[in-house]
């Protein structure tokens, strides 16, 4: 955990999110852990491109449950490997085209690799060394193999489409349904995979099989929260996510939202993607009740959390069309610490970031009322999973006003209490230990003599002494410097 001087500056004074950060570190007990000397060569190869390609997604995924973690995290490998292929520009279109639509079939050819990206591309050495990949996806269950190579497949194919789409290669997404279906290919078909392998590890209800519009959101939630916040970058990158069918309303051109006197209208412009990546905020809350492992619950619920508090940190920014915004790491913490609890005060954070979207609306914004509307229906789908005035709730509180139970929620505010004092216990004492030894490291360089003061101590002289006694000592102990 690397700190700038400016994350110390910043922490100094915002001390609760410094809390959360060493909560976070002290605290957390992974559910999983993984075990590196049972790994073969080619797969501790594959964890470490996992962490090198994604920190955050690493660190979620070697947590989970060990039917899992090494299925996902070569799901996560095969995709990157694809998307690696997908985003490098230097690759001719018909090459791209067969390596794309092809790629599901590369994962049973031994010994394949690719070295044809641009030396610029950063996830190039991944598919240099794919080989390690595809010996490890062979040692998997053959059932968790084929959700893999299916999702491959399609995602490949729909990637060949865009990229041989000629218009939305010179202009981006033209319609709403446009960037939904391109959402579906890098995002949702990811839900789709992820779900199948949760069911068939037989850690998640299998009714979510049944609701794939559940499936989808969970992806495009995270997509579209992505590109709301990359919209500088991209946009630098020459790449146009957002749909003409929202940004036209506002501007002529695209690359009028980044011009300084059109500042208020870009805003609403964002408000508007705000809007809409908001809509599947309560079916990602209704998809992860369904997931009955903690690891598996905390493994999703993490990256659903982070999105709604980074469209809670873009919504009516006019920064994010300066630079890329993003969540604290402070506030990342918090976010982990609340959102890994249970499935009630993960809804919580969701309601919380819900409440301050609604705050920062303003009625001069033209999507005002459409985004009070969405921050209510949040909260009143929490509302409808967790009452906070029905008849059991009353009884619940009354009893832990007598002190004979205490709810969930109670329990883990007494936890985080007991966590808080022997935080602030630590804290204090380390800072007398490390402001003692900077007093006694001065005073040493001044020139005082310890080694009187700690043969006085041993004969017994406690106090301050009389001036013939000074003398005496001044006698025994001088080599020329007292």
């Amino acid at each position: 955990m690397g700190f700038k001087w400016t994350d110390i500056l910043y922490y100094t004074i915002h001390m609760n999110e410094f809390k959360s950060i060493a909560q976070w570190y002290t605290w957390h007990d992974p559910v999983h852990e993984r075990d590196e000397t049972k790994e073969d060569p080619s797969l501790q190869i594959c964890f470490k491109f996992l962490v090198q390609t994604s920190r955050s997604f690493s660190a979620v995924i070697q947590e989970l449950h060990p039917e899992l973690l090494v299925p996902v995290a070569l799901f996560y490998l095969v995709l990157r490997g694809l998307d690696t292929i997908e985003d490098d520009m230097t690759i001719p279109l018909e090459k791209k085209d067969a390596l794309l639509r092809n790629f599901h079939n590369i994962l049973e050819k031994d010994g394949w690799n690719f070295d044809g990206n641009g030396p610029n591309e950063k996830d190039r050495e991944l598919l240099v060394q794919f080989p390690n990949v595809i010996i490890e996806i062979k040692k998997i269950k053959p059932v968790y193999r084929a959700i893999i190579k299916d999702i491959t497949e399609k995602m490949g194919n729909g990637m060949a489409d865009y990229a041989n789409n000629a218009e939305h290669n010179a202009n981006g997404v033209n319609t709403i349904e446009d960037y939904n279906m391109y959402c579906h290919y890098v995002a949702g078909l990811v839900g789709q995979g992820l779900t199948k392998l949760f069911v068939e590890s037989k850690l998640a209800n299998p009714v979510l099989l049944e609701r794939v519009h559940l499936q989808e959101s969970m992806g495009l939630f995270l997509q579209k929260t992505n590109i709301i916040r990359d919209v500088r970058e991209d946009f630098e990158d020459k790449r146009r996510f957002w749909p003409k069918e929202i940004w036209s309303k506002y501007v002529d051109e695209f690359e009028d939202l980044f011009k300084p006197e059109n500042i208020d209208v870009a805003m609403n412009c964002s408000s508007e993607m705000v809007l809409n990546a908001m809509t599947h905020a309560d079916e990602c809350m209704f998809y992860l009740a369904g997931l009955k492992e903690q690891s598996v619950f905390n493994f999703a619920a993490i990256p659903q959390a982070m999105a709604i508090a980074t469209l809670e940190v873009v919504f009516r920014n006019p920064k994010v069309f300066r630079r890329n915004v993003k969540i604290t790491k402070g506030q990342a913490c918090q976010i982990m610490i609340d959102s890994t609890q249970n499935h009630q005060i993960l809804c919580e954070v969701f309601r919380k970031f819900a409440k301050k979207i609604h705050r920062k609306n303003t009625p001069k914004d033209p999507n005002f009322l459409k985004i009070s509307i969405a921050c209510g229906k949040i909260e009143q789908f929490i509302e409808s999973l967790y009452p906070t005035q029905d008849s059991k709730a009353i009884a619940q509180l009354q009893s832990t006003q007598t002190g004979t139970e205490k709810s969930p929620i109670d329990k883990v505010k007494a936890k985080e209490a007991k966590q808080d004092t022997i935080f602030l216990f630590v804290a204090v004492i380390g800072s007398l230990l490390f402001l003692t030894g900077i007093m006694i490291w001065i005073a040493y360089i001044f020139g005082a003599r310890f080694d009187v003061a700690i043969a006085e101590l041993m004969r017994g002289k406690l106090g301050r002494g009389s001036p013939v006694e000074a003398k005496e000592a001044i006698r025994r102990y001088d080599h020329g410097e007292l």
